[in-house]
């Protein structure tokens, strides 16, 4: 399949281009700045594009069979909290520019905020998320506020008639790691025991998704 990737310099969206073009497909890669175009670029075609605008997207993706958006708010942690609400307003221009090409999928990667971790309460309302940001996963207080942007970004998938799927992971912190291909699957509801999992194997469910497709217009999760 044609398949283009935002984010693509990141550390999950660098890891879906290379499962990507493992498995045989059609990659082009995109981000706002053509000065981090790698060096070495493979059979991968690098284009500039502005996430956070629909009419570039939607010029970006024409031709395309999958749009994958792994995007960040910003670049480190006190960046992607000044930069909260650019979740929301990419959710709104990806929105907008399949509204152009009703035929393209979309798969979004967002956090696991939004995840249940009992019927009808997700973790970023508990009681204990704020313990969980700063002892759990070391992050200020504040990053409650991307949290909650992601959630709102999904809830905008939610309400289009897009051929969207949204992948929350279960992890509180995705890194680089081994690339084992095994994984659990879940829906609105957190993972439990031991969820942490590898870039890698995030791309791998992802990918996974991409050549099988099982919620469509639906979140689901993964965990180790």
């Amino acid at each position: 399949m044609n398949i283009g990737v935002f984010g693509a310099t990141g550390v999950i969206g660098s890891r879906v281009v290379a499962e990507a073009q493992h498995r045989g497909h059609r990659v082009t890669a995109f981000t706002r700045d053509s000065a981090r175009f790698p060096t070495e670029r493979g059979d991968t075609t690098w284009r500039a594009a502005d996430w956070l605008d629909a009419d570039s997207i939607a010029t970006a993706i024409a031709g395309l069979d999958v749009v994958i958006s792994a995007v960040n708010a910003g670049h480190g942690i006190a960046d992607t909290i000044a930069k909260a609400g650019n979740f929301v307003v990419g959710a709104r221009a990806m929105v907008d520019a399949l509204q152009q090409h009703p035929e393209i999928r979309l798969i979004a990667v967002g956090g696991g905020g939004s995840l249940e971790v009992s019927p009808g309460l997700q973790l970023v309302d508990t009681p204990d998320f704020t313990r969980v940001l700063t002892e759990e996963l070391r992050v200020p207080a504040e990053y409650r506020e991307p949290v909650l942007a992601g959630r709102d970004a999904l809830n905008i998938y939610r309400q289009s008639n897009r051929h969207w799927t949204y992948l929350s992971p279960s992890s509180g912190r995705i890194e680089p790691g081994p690339r084992t291909g095994r994984y659990r699957l879940g829906g609105d509801q957190l993972l439990d025991s031991d969820t942490d999992i590898s870039a890698e194997d995030l791309a791998v469910a992802l990918l996974d998704e991409v050549d099988q497709p099982r919620h469509l217009q639906r979140r689901f999760t993964v965990g180790r």
